[in-house]
């Protein structure tokens, strides 16, 4: 089975409650703290399950390590230990992020 990912944002995934943290023109610093408090348990649930679908699909594939700038990976752990602090600390896995987000 292969899957290719077109696009990939909030609605799509039905998590609009992510929406304030979404970077467009009128709000180019937007973040997760942006997200209200009161949406967030629901936002890490669906987060989570979705990030544990993808990572599945994306060890199975074996995607080869590709170097990426430093920033790049920081914000990819910080990401990652929302989901699961054990995730931010699997290099390997985020080499194969890494080289995901390249292709």
């Amino acid at each position: 089975e292969k899957w290719i990912v077109g696009e990939f944002n909030c609605s799509c995934v039905g998590i609009s409650k992510c929406l304030p943290a979404y970077c467009k023109d009128d709000t180019p610093n937007a973040c997760y703290n942006d997200i209200p408090k009161k949406d967030l348990a629901e936002v890490r649930k669906i987060g989570g399950l979705v990030g544990k679908k993808g990572l599945a699909i994306l060890v199975k594939s074996g995607a080869p390590a590709v170097p990426r700038p430093p920033r790049a990976q920081e914000s990819l752990k910080l990401i990652l230990k929302s989901v699961d602090p054990k995730f931010a600390a699997d290099e390997s896995l985020i080499e194969k992020f890494m080289a995901w987000k390249k292709s």
